[in-house]
């Protein structure tokens, strides 16, 4: 290949280069950091009112604080499960982010979603298999972490 031929081939490289860098930049979408922390702070916020409120108006009824505090993660639970069923619930986590998705809302949204998702292939293979598909990992994360973190409490107390 001669030298001209050579250098056609590099321009024709960095021009493919180029026009897909460009494509890349064109179709990735930007955010602002800033401005999803506080969407995230918003809707968690909201949440957490929506739980408090929910808290005093079963200690306004005469519960215990244990006992509001069940009816509260029950309810807020509940709300969850019904605005995914009825399609809300994912717009709220697209609005909100992480202020959506990390209190009990979202994991109970986490478990109905793939439910809900699919249910059309029927109650074993459909709902039973696919339920814990994104709560699943949570759980086990959440016992072997708890697991751990107590054995390395009651090694510390042998040791002390």
């Amino acid at each position: 290949m001669s030298k001209a031929e050579d250098a056609k081939t590099e321009e024709e490289k960095e021009a493919r280069k180029n026009a897909y860098d460009a494509y890349v930049s064109q179709v990735t979408p930007t955010y602002s950091l800033p401005l999803n922390m506080l969407k995230a702070f918003l809707v968690g916020g909201i949440i957490c009112c929506i739980g408090q409120g929910i808290t005093n108006f079963c200690l306004s009824r005469g519960m215990d604080t244990l006992t509001a505090g069940k009816w509260t993660s029950l309810i807020l639970v509940l709300i969850s499960v019904v605005l995914t069923g009825l399609n809300i619930y994912p717009t709220i986590a697209k609005f909100g982010g992480a202020g959506a998705l990390v209190p009990i809302t979202g994991f109970a949204n986490g478990v109905a979603a793939p439910a809900i998702e699919f249910k059309k292939e029927g109650q074993v293979f459909g709902i039973g298999s696919q339920i814990f598909s994104i709560g699943g990992p949570v759980i086990l994360y959440g016992i072997f972490t708890s697991w751990l973190l107590g054995l390395v409490y009651w090694i510390w107390k042998i040791v002390q």
